[in-house]
């Protein structure tokens, strides 16, 4: 009797499928597809996936072939590769994360954060208010998906500092992003996102709805001096590599190129 009410009782307990996962996703990188931009994005999914980060969404100035491309390559790695754009709108630019189709710069601000959501993607503010950058003035904001409020290339913590306040009074999620132009940059900041799923389980559309519900915080601390220059010395081995047999193979097309063995052959590296 004693046995079958205890029985019951555990029956009745709620069993434990949560596989909460945290992953590092860097929000903003620019490939060749940018004009200020020079990597392939073919190196960019190769060299995240030796960094220790989890993912990282590519967001071409105005462009999103590339992106595209990569998320294509990204099926034969274990990287997390988010489609995306930075778009120039007459207000500033803006992050489109998670679509699949350009959006075309020269709308408004607002005009072009509800493009964003129809077409299944968030709109993150990059380094928000700084003219120089083309960042939009808050009263252009007048709701987004999410405040980029660390951006690596800043020569000061003042602007970052900025968005952080900006984010917070207003209840917006704050992210990173390394708003990486060549290699050996990605990486440099980027967000951390909790996911209710097994990491080989996780995808590009969980990160967007988790960038949607707010359930992101952000990373952006200088990386030790010898990891940063093993980071360094990988890209740097890796673009070498890549741009000589791409020579070579435009002089014999029936080479192969660049591909996963040189991987294998950088891991070897006793660097640590």
């Amino acid at each position: 009797m004693v046995e079958a009410g205890f029985l019951a009782v555990i029956s009745s307990w709620p069993l434990n499928d949560s596989y909460m996962t945290k992953v590092k996703i860097d929000l903003h990188n620019h490939s060749e597809g940018s004009y200020d931009g020079k990597e392939p994005v073919e190196l960019m999914v190769e060299h995240v996936e030796d960094i220790e980060l989890d993912g990282f969404a590519v967001t071409d100035h105005d462009e999103i072939d590339e992106s595209l491309k990569a998320v294509e390559i990204a099926e034969d790695y274990d990287t997390i590769v988010i489609s995306g754009e930075e778009v120039s709108t007459s207000d500033g630019h803006l992050l489109a994360i998670g679509i699949k189709e350009k959006i075309e710069p020269g709308k408004p601000f607002m005009e072009t954060v509800e493009e964003i959501r129809e077409k299944g993607g968030a709109a993150v503010v990059p380094h928000p208010f700084q003219k120089t950058r083309h960042g939009v003035s808050k009263k252009k904001i007048e709701d987004i998906d999410a405040v980029e409020a660390y951006n690596s290339w800043i020569f000061t913590g003042l602007q970052n500092k900025r968005a952080r306040r900006f984010a917070d009074a207003n209840g917006y999620p704050k992210v990173a992003g390394s708003d990486a132009h060549t290699l050996g940059l990605i990486g440099r900041a980027y967000a951390v996102i909790d996911i209710d799923k097994p990491k080989d389980e996780i995808n590009e559309q969980d990160i967007i709805d988790a960038l949607k519900s707010g359930d992101v915080s952000m990373e952006g601390s200088r990386a030790p001096i010898h990891r940063a220059a093993y980071h360094y010395v990988k890209a740097s081995i890796r673009k070498t590599a890549y741009f000589t047999s791409k020579f070579l193979e435009e002089l014999n097309p029936k080479l192969e190129r660049y591909n996963r063995p040189l991987k294998q052959m950088v891991d070897k590296s006793p660097v640590n």
